[in-house]
């Protein structure tokens, strides 16, 4: 597979088409970021909580739905691509949430340690990561920004796309239910492919959510090559006590 920067891949004319791309690449896309905000919500009440959103370019979903779903809810919306960050920003726009949703550009690294979040979600971006040493910081970046307890939200695709023959060609399929000619089909499997890198498998993904500190992850969406988790960001036992 040839590697590509993740950043650059996602320039203008990614952003363009993303959203069709999405929900065709991922059936029950909307069920997903519905079932997500329904287990934060679940997971948080509904006063006034801060969210991180890793990655929060593309469709501007999470605060979609989350804001619709908690409008007491505030959030910070990272993401280094500017371009899918910025049609993001108006689709919170277009839905009367600028004054909820504060824009960051960067990654999450790059976010002051002070500071900290009620709840995060990092919906399809692990997968886009390169380096298996990248995903690991990425989620310890997380990590060292969540009060003690607080719920994550990932998603990702979490196998190796050669491993499964079988969904690469209902993958296909999909495109071609939505038209795509069979060099159209060609192109945007090898679209997605470029440079993605996921996990190899759940378990995996899973490991890698102990080492950068989350326990108790609970899996409540697969489709084809995606999966999606809820888990919590671990307690000190030093500090259960204290309140958030």
């Amino acid at each position: 597979m040839t590697t590509a920067d993740p950043i650059a891949k996602f320039d203008h004319s990614r952003a363009t088409e993303y959203e069709t791309q999405s929900r065709i690449a991922l059936a029950g896309y909307d069920a997903c970021h519905e079932l997500s905000s329904c287990l934060l919500s679940a997971s948080l009440g509904s006063g006034p909580k801060h969210v991180l959103v890793a990655g929060a370019g593309g469709t501007g979903q999470e605060f979609l739905v989350m804001g619709k779903l908690e409008p007491r809810w505030t959030f910070v919306a990272a993401d280094p691509s500017v371009p899918m960050l910025e049609q993001a920003m108006e689709r919170v726009k277009g839905a009367g949430l600028s004054n909820r949703v504060e824009r960051f550009d960067g990654a999450v690294e790059s976010l002051p340690m002070t500071r900290m979040f009620d709840a995060a979600t990092l919906i399809g971006v692990l997968h886009h990561v390169p380096s298996d040493e990248g995903k690991n910081s990425l989620l310890r970046d997380l990590s060292a920004r969540l009060h003690p307890g607080a719920p994550l939200v990932v998603a990702c695709n979490r196998c190796i796309y050669e491993s499964q023959p079988l969904f690469l060609e209902a993958w296909a399929r999909r495109w071609r239910m939505a038209g795509a000619s069979e060099e159209e089909v060609a192109a945007k499997l090898a679209k997605i492919r470029l440079g993605a890198v996921p996990p190899a498998s759940e378990a995996e993904v899973e490991a890698k959510l102990a080492a950068a500190g989350f326990d108790r992850p609970l899996r409540f969406f697969s489709s084809l090559f995606w999966s999606a988790w809820i888990a919590f960001k671990s307690v000190d036992p030093s500090t259960s006590g204290s309140s958030r």
